[in-house]
């Protein structure tokens, strides 16, 4: 009897993960943000809400994918790149935790909707980093399902917002940037052994470090060092791995949701649109504060200081013959302060909150 309910399980899940592929596929073809994490969170969400009873990703499926996320982001960090910021580090790292303030008072507001708490609002509300943050906000006592479609639902507003922001407001000319030359890395392999021993020492380590959340920011700072310290190789989470890391946690977030969540999500939509768009505005105004402070152009500074959609942030930067760089630099710079500040976070709006 157990091993034929083990077995209905199984099949219920491999259904589930078939699913969420054909879902990533077709929003993959529509060439929106994230499609793996979308597309493991809009058939985990079906499922959770059509099923009768309650199905979970497996535990260790769950840490591998937080690893993996951990690794991609701490990959991102390169010397050269960090170098781009020069002199002007002292303005960057202001207007980052700026950026960081500007997060807190969104998620604030959030509070005003009724069964938002401090820590889901301000996580919700977190300016960059959206798959980390999704990742670790569950073990961090936010409401994840909330996190995740708030963060996305920012994402997915950058996208569409910022080209034409771009072009409108500060003069950016598609097209002038030329041809991004590919670099493939050093292949696969190379890939697979890196994200083996980030993945073999950055959890144990960030446990006996005590640092929260050892399973992503282990791995993420284990990346990082290797990266900068020049012994990754340029290395990096090989895209199907990460594409499974991305897909594991949209399930874990969707398969979460019942009707009764759907529906405060729902109601805390109208409000979150407002904060939202209050946030990417006052971001903007924080990259004329770095363009009044550094050398950047208000194009460079605009998508240097954009809250999220980093890929695309760089492909507009890359098109439009921005400083693809400097923007790269800023951008990484404060995925970090988010990501690795979200524990202090959370803890202190959890004691405002009881206290």
């Amino acid at each position: 009897m157990a091993e034929r309910g083990w077995g209905a399980r199984a099949t219920d899940l491999a259904l589930v993960v078939a699913a969420a592929l054909a879902v990533t596929l077709a929003l993959d073809v529509l060439d929106l943000p994230s499609p793996s994490l979308f597309g493991g969170l809009v058939a985990g969400l079906v499922r959770g809400l059509a099923g009768r009873r309650r199905l979970a990703v497996p535990r260790p499926a769950t840490t591998a994918a937080q690893g993996l996320i951990g690794v991609s982001i701490g990959a991102l960090v390169d010397l050269d790149t960090l170098e781009a910021i020069g002199r002007d580090w002292l303005p960057v790292l202001l207007v980052t935790v700026g950026t960081l303030l500007l997060s807190v008072l969104a998620g604030l507001l959030m509070r005003l909707q009724p069964g938002v708490s401090p820590v889901t609002g301000a996580f919700a509300m977190v300016a960059g980093g959206a798959s980390g943050i999704t990742a670790m906000s569950r073990e961090l006592g936010a409401d994840d399902r909330m996190v995740a479609v708030l963060q996305y639902l920012r994402v997915l507003l950058i996208v569409v917002l910022m080209p034409v922001a771009a072009t409108a407001l500060f003069g950016a000319a598609p097209g002038s940037g030329g041809t991004t030359v590919d670099d493939a890395g050093p292949g696969w392999p190379a890939g697979l052994l890196f994200a083996a021993v980030c993945l073999g020492a950055g959890a144990p380590l960030a446990r006996l470090l005590r640092i929260p959340v050892p399973t992503l920011l282990g791995p993420l700072l284990v990346a990082a060092g290797l990266d900068l310290g020049g012994l990754s190789g340029g290395a990096d989470v090989p895209a199907p791995l990460e594409t499974a890391a991305f897909l594991v946690i949209g399930l874990v977030v969707g398969l979460n949701f019942d009707r009764d969540s759907l529906r405060t999500v729902g109601r805390a939509l109208p409000l979150a649109l407002a904060v939202i768009l209050g946030l990417v505005a006052a971001c903007a105004g924080l990259g004329a504060v770095l363009t009044a402070t550094t050398g950047a152009s208000a194009l460079d500074a605009y998508l240097a200081t954009t809250p999220g959609g980093l890929y695309a942030v760089l492909a507009t930067a890359q098109d439009s013959g921005a400083d693809a760089t400097f923007v790269l630099a800023v951008q990484v710079l404060r995925l970090f302060v988010m990501l690795l500040s979200a524990p202090l976070l959370a803890r202190w709006l959890r004691r405002s909150e009881g206290g």
